[in-house]
């Protein structure tokens, strides 16, 4: 693989902005499968664009329920995840019950994590992957470590640092500590304030699995492959 694809490779590219268009989606979508990312995340309203954008691309479609606060009920995130890929989205980026964790109603946000998990695998789609938006910003570190354990009890296929929308972006010492809490088969992403090479690299040697950014083009520029 040559210098650099490692990172582009594993990058989600985010287009979450209240104000993305339909023609950001379609930029977005046209840069992905050009440097050959690994996902697009759109809000839920362009998953149909996506899909048909990227559709002779290995470049899959992702997207949000519970965004950016995670203060629905589960049953509307779940509702999000059953829509969402029933129209074609291959990954669902879920907001953990932020309040719910921090008022130790523990059970609560496991119930609704495996919840969400389980409409999403309920579809007749190849099987989907959720993960887990934590919101570490919000956080305790004795709570970070709470809400990561629940995530991987409740079926999560990742961990999430942030929404990259909170109070803190992405660390270093977060995606350590959940890359140390979960087990090999769950993947952590970082996401949030990751905006060049450096950034992405300190990463990945943290132990993130994706890298969630909007930042996508300027990487692909700095490391050469625009």
């Amino acid at each position: 693989m040559a210098p650099g694809h490692e990172i582009i490779r594993i990058i989600d590219h985010a287009v979450l902005a209240a104000d993305a268009t339909r023609e950001d989606v379609l930029a977005a979508c046209r840069l992905a499968a050009e440097v050959r990312v690994a996902g697009v995340c759109v809000q839920p309203l362009w998953v149909p664009l996506a899909v048909e954008a990227l559709r002779d691309s290995p470049v899959v479609v992702g997207t949000v329920a519970g965004f950016p606060l995670g203060a629905t009920t589960s049953e509307a995130k779940a509702f999000e995840a059953r829509q969402a890929v029933s129209r074609g989205a291959d990954e669902i980026d879920m907001v953990m019950a932020v309040a719910a964790l921090k008022s130790g109603d523990y059970a609560t946000v496991r119930e609704e994590i495996a919840a969400v998990v389980g409409a999403a695998y309920a579809s007749d789609a190849e099987r989907p992957i959720v993960k887990v938006i934590l919101e570490m910003g919000y956080l305790t570190d004795e709570e970070k470590g709470t809400a990561a354990k629940l995530a991987v009890e409740a079926g999560a296929d990742f961990l999430k640092t942030s929404t990259g929308m909170g109070p803190t972006g992405a660390t270093v010492e977060d995606v350590r500590l959940l890359r140390e809490i979960a087990p090999e088969e769950v993947g952590v992403k970082a996401a949030g304030g990751i905006r060049t090479v450096a950034e992405a690299r300190a990463m990945m040697d943290a132990g993130a699995t994706r890298i969630g950014t909007s930042s996508t083009r300027a990487m692909a520029q700095e490391l050469g492959l625009l």
